[in-house]
Order: C-alpha cells, then structure tokens, then sequence
C-alpha cells in the first residue's frame, strides 16, 4: 500500500509517498498489521507516517513526532494506492 500525504508545517504544501519501511516502521511502533489501515486509521498514524515519508524524502521535519504534529497546518490524504493495482477486466459488445 502507498498513501500520497499533502503536508504544510506552514511554510506551504508538500506532497509525500509512503513505501515500504515507513509502513512497517508504522506496524512496529503502533504494533498493527497494515492490513488493518482498510478499516480506517487514527490522525496520529497518518501524521507518523507523513513524519517517517518527509525524513524519507528529505523534508526536513522535527526530530521528536509531537514536535512535528505540532507545527502541523494541514494533513490530507491525496491518494491511497494499492500494492497491486487491479486492471479492469475487458468488456466485449454485441
């Protein structure tokens, strides 16, 4: 799975992805299986995951995640995609 997170520490918008390592950097610190994202996950998961994507992608953020959420002005969702995207089967017409 990779979530595109929109990200303003208010200096304007930044767009970053998740991979791999920051989702289970994610699974080991709250001790949850990624599957468990398809039901839904609390603000302070998506604001440690955009924490752990901005240090990925040379953003420069905080150290200490509390310091982060707390310079916070926006955190949005802007994508979330599936590992293995599906392709939608063909159609035929008569």
């Amino acid at each position: 799975m990779q979530l595109t997170l929109r990200v303003d520490q208010g200096d304007g918008p930044v767009e970053v992805s998740t991979n791999l390592f920051t989702i289970v950097s994610w699974e080991r610190k709250f001790k949850r299986k990624a599957s468990d994202m398809a039901s839904g996950i609390g603000i302070e998961d998506l604001a440690y995951l955009a924490h752990q994507a901005c240090q990925q992608n040379n953003v420069m953020v905080p150290i200490v995640l509390d310091d982060f959420i707390k310079k916070l002005v926006l955190l949005e969702v802007v994508s979330d995609e599936p590992d293995r995207p599906t392709v939608a089967a063909p159609t035929e017409t008569l």
